[in-house]
């Protein structure tokens, strides 16, 4: 279901395009965070997708590229076997796709933490530092979406230790 407050004030909901922009900027710097833990050879589609929502913050590229962009990495998660890289790689597409619908910030933040839990690094760690870096703008609004989801994370990331490596 989705969280009205996430809905863009051009649409008709509270979200203004300063709080917009910063979501996708809070939301590639934390990919960004744990993209090293791809491996070596980062697929051209996650970082071209990770410029694109650049410019999309910064008023240099559309929701239509956005989309395009995200649409090319939802691909490659589909074909890749690596959990933590299939994990990064949806994380990519959630923070790509936030140019298009703004509730997709918090979703990023989910994949980002199950690529932490696939490579036995500190969940509690990655998670403070995703907080840390939040805009005050925005502070209250993530954190209050990842609250009301935390009953889904949960059970979500149960799973995703239980297929760690």
């Amino acid at each position: 279901m989705r969280d009205n407050r996430f809905v863009a004030e051009h649409r008709g909901g509270p979200l203004t395009k300063e709080q917009h922009k910063l979501l996708i900027k809070w939301s590639c710097d934390c990919v960004r965070h744990v993209l090293p833990l791809y491996g070596e050879y980062i697929d051209w589609c996650i970082i071209y997708a990770l410029e694109i929502a650049t410019r999309w913050e910064e008023g240099n590229a559309t929701v239509g590229d956005a989309r395009n962009a995200a649409f090319d990495v939802i691909a490659l998660a589909r074909k890749l076997t690596n959990p933590t890289q299939i994990a990064i790689a949806r994380a990519t597409w959630h923070a790509v796709s936030t140019a298009h619908m703004a509730d997709h910030a918090p979703g990023w933040a989910e994949y980002s933490l199950k690529a932490i839990i696939f490579e036995w690094k500190s969940f509690e760690e990655e998670k403070k530092y995703q907080e840390d870096i939040l805009p005050n703008k925005i502070k209250e609004l993530v954190l209050s979406s990842r609250e009301m989801k935390s009953k889904s994370w949960n059970t979500s990331f149960q799973k995703a230790y239980k297929l760690r490596k």
